[in-house]
């Protein structure tokens, strides 16, 4: 049985060797726009396909941002809406918000920014973190960081390792 996400990343890479050059990055950003794959799984795609490293890993820090920032950005307006029609009364928080909540209480903003990707794609770990109801500039500004250190280092070790093996 096949594994959607390996299809859509196998499916990303021919895409990459199919389009015009100036086109590549392009798709690596849309690659990196996609949650799981992130911008450091697009930086591999297009690295592996050919695209220069550097190239390669702002196109999918880029894509990973655009699609986090209009997240958060949803999500911001959805909580307002929310917040404003219910009021002070609010329903008992499930499981996996508390445990959510725990992990914020304990590493705050930034370390559940950085060690999120670890754990969950960025797009939930930003729309998890709006709806406690950090702002959403703090909440991009900390994504955008995390985006950037993801990456860079699986560009790095990715370029290291195939620079090994050839």
């Amino acid at each position: 049985m096949s594994n959607p996400v390996s299809d859509l990343v196998l499916g990303f890479q021919g895409l990459v060797s199919d389009v015009p050059e100036f086109v590549q990055p392009l798709i690596v950003a849309l690659a990196g726009a996609v949650p799981f794959i992130e911008g450091e799984g697009a930086a591999a795609i297009g690295i592996i396909g050919g695209i220069h490293p550097v190239v390669a890993a702002i196109a999918g820090a880029v894509g990973n941002l655009i699609c986090v920032a209009i997240v958060v950005l949803a999500a911001a307006r959805v909580r307002t809406a929310v917040t404003t029609r219910r009021g002070a009364a609010a329903k008992p928080p499930t499981a996996r918000r508390e445990k959510f909540e725990k992990a914020y209480h304990r590493y705050g903003t930034p370390g559940v920014s950085l060690l999120g990707p670890l754990l969950l794609p960025t797009q939930f770990t930003a729309a998890a973190l709006t709806s406690t109801g950090v702002p959403p500039l703090r909440v991009i500004a900390w994504q955008a960081a995390a985006i950037v250190l993801w990456t860079t280092v699986i560009t790095l070790l990715i370029t290291g390792v195939i620079r090994a093996v050839a």
